[in-house]
């Protein structure tokens, strides 16, 4: 890097708090390349979001099969706002019985015991598969499985015999639609097919998941926005919005330019922050601060522009049904005393456990 430029993301201490150097990046090097890192780096909110939607700066990997928009079209149309009442009901039910085991405990960790699994169940359902899927899907999103849809050996040929049986009889989930589909005037073929499956899979998985852990620690370290949230349940959606504002489950979101874009190379990486880009005073006021009557909290912690992530309101749902079911069957929910650990991760960034008294 050029003299003076800030430290680098790969320094010590960055991970363990990455704010100081967020700080330090949007005021002094809102564009600067890190050569340790490998990559340019955006931080300043409004360069972040152009660098989001911009066509010239692709994602780097897209995965087994390249979503491009017409194909995440279908599975955003499938979990837009008229979620289908089968799934809601089901995310919303197994909720309860994620929230009823810990009922009758005195002590339970909320990210182990609730957010990794929730998630997980919540795909599981929008795809139509087996509720037994569940946990399998938990243990592909903890080896590899994620936002991009990874890669992971045995998932399609997991995923094929559902996909050979929707084309034969289709359904009203995910997993129908994606089969019925037809972006391009012909049929998709099973591998864009159980590769978008992946996506959400991957997405409602193990970001989601993050993205579940670091909302409820949000409203428990603010427990009088927690009690209004409990009186105005219709909060709910903001109060997640805020959280994925302040805490984003991804922190760093890579992309590729196809082309010289200002003084970035062609085919040079650019890391956007969203981590930076939520905090920037720039673009809120008191930005720090977590706050569920915070009107236009920006909404990037999804994507934004072609490569907006299609399970942004799956996720949604997922927080929602989760807060609900444990406010309704944990009335008394709190932070267990003693130290509150604090957020781990540099590209991914979330409290690895959330300690709580359920009663």
């Amino acid at each position: 890097m050029h003299r003076g430029a800030p430290a680098s993301l790969l320094d010590p201490g960055t991970e363990a708090d990455p704010h100081p150097l967020h700080r330090t990046l949007r005021g002094k090097f809102p564009l600067v390349h890190d050569e340790p890192f490998g990559a340019w780096l955006i931080s300043r909110y409004a360069d972040v979001r152009a660098a989001l939607a911009d066509p010239r700066l692709v994602p780097p990997s897209p995965g087994p099969v390249p979503a491009h928009g017409a194909c995440r079209a279908v599975v955003s149309q499938a979990l837009g706002d008229r979620v289908p009442a089968a799934l809601r009901a089901g995310v919303e039910r197994t909720a309860h019985v994620l929230a009823s085991r810990l009922a009758f405990r005195q002590e339970a960790d909320l990210v182990a015991e609730f957010c990794q699994w929730l998630p997980a169940a919540a795909a599981v359902a929008a795809l139509g598969l087996p509720y037994e899927d569940t946990a399998r899907v938990h243990a592909w999103c903890r080896t590899g499985l994620d936002h991009l849809g990874g890669h992971h050996p045995g998932l399609a040929a997991h995923l094929r015999p559902h996909v050979a049986a929707r084309r034969a009889h289709p359904g009203d989930d995910l997993l129908s639609a994606l089969c019925a589909a037809r972006p391009d005037g012909r049929p998709l073929s099973d591998e864009a097919v159980t590769g978008l499956a992946a996506t959400v899979l991957g997405a409602a998985g193990e970001t989601t998941a993050r993205a579940l852990a670091s909302f409820l620690t949000n409203l428990l370290d603010h427990p009088r926005q927690l009690d209004l949230v409990r009186a105005r349940p219709e909060l709910a959606g903001a109060a997640w919005a805020e959280s994925l504002r302040r805490d984003p489950p991804l922190q760093i979101v890579a992309r590729r330019a196809l082309e010289p874009v200002g003084p970035v190379p062609g085919g040079a990486t650019v890391a956007c922050l969203l981590g930076a880009a939520g905090r920037d005073p720039a673009r809120f006021a008191d930005p720090d601060r977590y706050d569920v009557f915070r009107a236009d909290p920006g909404g990037l912690a999804y994507g934004s522009g072609p490569h907006r992530c299609p399970g942004a309101a799956l996720a949604r749902l997922t927080a929602e049904s989760g807060l609900r079911a444990l406010l309704t069957v944990l009335p008394d929910l709190r932070r267990a005393p003693g130290p509150r650990p604090r957020a781990e991760g540099l590209v991914s960034r979330s409290p690895r456990t959330l300690p709580v008294c359920p009663r």
